[in-house]
């Protein structure tokens, strides 16, 4: 636990504030940090009777040639876990030090407990990113899951719902982000972490769909109320583990197919448009050569706008900035030209599928 590295921060962090040098010494009595460089690695005799005692050990100018390595000063054990992990060693005249020696020895085990709790996050962190990676593999490991699992002594209960959320901007660290969403989600119903440097995948598991559904609100809620910019998806409830990857893959289409003004969808939203992306491409685009024949961009944005205005023709025309007229002008041509009327219910349908078709088509 006590690593040259967090040794080096607690020297230059108290030898800053107190002016005096600081050491840090290792179980061997080797001193592994100090402002004194010329000093690193030879053994304080005076440390190493502290590691014995367990007690604090002040040393006199005159007392000096009787502990080997040591400087006048007051040494005392750091205890991490009601361990005694090393020895703090200040230089100076111990009857002028007072109480500075207890305050550095609290201040260098509370850096030491929090290094650790930072390190025991990271390492959380790392395992549920390894859980993660096996859930979005189309064979996920089962054995590899379950031992991450009980690492972190979490359970993976059905129903699941993947959620991904892709950012565009923030200011928020990585830590405190996911610390956020977890808090929000509760860390006994989901799974967090980054798949790459922009999105984040969420696993919520072991609750009904209404308190999924709510889980999921929050964090809309929490996105917005940390001013980043986003786009969320989420999938349909499912059973098996198996299907995290499907899962994960119709969120990746909910986002491509989804209008880009929505921040906010679910699959179930897009799911009838989502199938033209399981047709194979050259049937799905014969069908819709078929239906749509030589249609142009303009054409299909009178459709697109109709269709969106629930086939309410004053809607539309207002929404395309055309007179009512014309409108009904362009909705006759389309009839013409392919033979489908989009104010009948049946022809509409066919129309929309078409359209769907057409625009992913434009899209590539």
């Amino acid at each position: 636990m006590l690593t040259e590295k967090i040794a080096s921060e607690i020297v230059n962090e108290t030898s800053l504030r107190l002016h005096r040098n600081v050491n840090i010494i290792n179980m061997e009595g080797v001193i592994i940090a100090t402002k004194d460089k010329s000093r690193i690695g030879s053994v304080h005799e005076g440390a190493i009777e502290v590691l014995k005692s367990g007690k604090t050990l002040m040393i006199h100018t005159d007392e000096n040639e009787h502990w080997e390595g040591a400087q006048p000063g007051v040494n005392l054990p750091i205890v991490f876990q009601e361990q005694i992990i090393g020895v703090i060693g200040i230089t100076g005249d111990p009857d002028e030090m007072g109480d500075i020696g207890e305050l550095v020895k609290m201040t260098t085990e509370l850096m030491i407990k929090q290094e650790f709790m930072v390190s025991q996050m990271e390492w959380k962190q790392r395992t549920k990113e390894v859980i993660i990676e096996q859930l979005l593999k189309s064979d996920p490991s089962a054995t590899s899951i379950d031992r991450s699992l009980s690492l972190l002594g979490l359970h993976l209960i059905p129903p699941f719902t993947t959620i991904i959320i892709q950012i565009t901007e923030r200011s928020i660290s990585n830590r405190t982000f996911i610390q956020k969403l977890e808090k929000t989600i509760g860390k006994e119903n989901g799974i967090v972490g980054f798949i790459n440097v922009n999105r984040i995948f969420i696993a919520i598991y072991g609750i009904n769909e209404k308190e999924i559904d709510l889980k999921i609100n929050c964090v809309y809620d929490l996105l917005k109320k940390l001013n980043i910019v986003f786009r969320m998806a989420y999938s349909l409830p499912f059973n098996n583990l198996d299907n995290f990857s499907q899962s994960y893959k119709e969120c990746e289409i909910t986002l491509k197919i989804s209008e880009i003004e929505k921040d906010f969808v679910s699959f179930a939203q897009i799911e009838a448009k989502a199938l033209i992306y399981q047709v194979d491409e050259i049937v799905a685009e014969r069908f819709s050569h078929r239906v749509l024949k030589n249609f142009d961009k303009n054409k299909a944005r009178t459709l697109e706008s109709f269709f969106v205005n629930d086939l309410n023709i004053q809607k539309t025309a207002d929404d395309l900035y055309v007179h009512r007229n014309t409108l009904i002008y362009r909705l006759n041509k389309i009839v013409e030209e392919t033979g489908y009327d989009p104010r009948r219910f049946k022809d509409a349908l066919i129309l929309q599928v078409a359209l769907w078709i057409f625009q992913k088509a434009e899209e590539q």
